[in-house]
């Protein structure tokens, strides 16, 4: 057995014991992790990870019946591992094929995208990549995006990679959001917090007055 197969058995076997109800990108990310591991060892990354793109984008989307048939529960690993071999053999590198027969051996096929999508996080992350995403009224040229990339870097740790996209709904400004995390900078939104503001303001006004009327007449 290869050192990328032990890599790839130990991360599984890991991936295995986690529960039946958690998350798949639990499990993507568990195999995400065996998976650049090994590729880390071998100097591969970068290519293993375009054929781990490839595979998604070239061969599941456009043949969705193989994905279902890759991620059933009513075929055995081993017919998968036939499949895998059949549709993959001698057109990617060994060590995805490898480790597709590992996550395959390992029930996990279901989660191949959820591991895709792990793979490319972890990555940024060693790469010290912050995926931005930049949305504002107008359109942002890429001298623009650069400087609030640049303006970004101390803040976020890392080096900021804008996304753009253009809204015009909004009125001004701009937001920003890193993966969960929303900065909202627009005048729509500061109108927004401002009108909910007054809003709270009123009810508490009201609920005031009630709570003055009602200790008055019980006096």
């Amino acid at each position: 057995m290869s050192e990328s197969d032990d890599i790839f058995a130990e991360h599984a076997r890991q991936a295995a014991e986690l529960d039946a109800d958690i998350g798949a990108a639990h499990v993507g990310k568990v195999y995400a992790e065996a998976l650049l591991g090994a590729a880390e060892a071998t100097g591969q990354t970068e290519s293993l990870v375009e054929e781990f793109d490839s595979l998604i984008t070239d061969v599941l989307e456009p043949f969705p019946k193989l994905e279902e048939v890759l991620a059933s529960g009513f075929i055995s690993h081993d017919e998968k591992a036939g499949i895998i071999d059949r549709v993959f053999g001698g057109r990617t590198s060994d060590t995805l094929v490898n480790f597709l027969k590992v996550v395959a051996r390992h029930e996990r096929l279901d989660c191949l995208r959820a591991i895709h999508r792990q793979t490319h996080k972890l990555l940024d992350e060693m790469r010290g990549l912050v995926h931005v995403r930049l949305t504002t009224a107008t359109p942002v040229d890429s001298t623009q995006a650069q400087r609030i990339a640049d303006s970004l870097a101390g803040f976020l740790g890392g080096r900021p990679v804008v996304e753009r996209e253009t809204d015009p709904q909004l009125i001004g400004g701009a937001i920003l959001q890193v993966d969960d995390t929303v900065y909202d900078g627009s005048i729509a939104r500061q109108l927004e917090i401002v009108r909910e503001q007054m809003i709270d303001r009123s009810v508490h006004e009201i609920q005031s007055r009630r709570d003055r009327f009602r200790n008055s007449a019980g006096n």
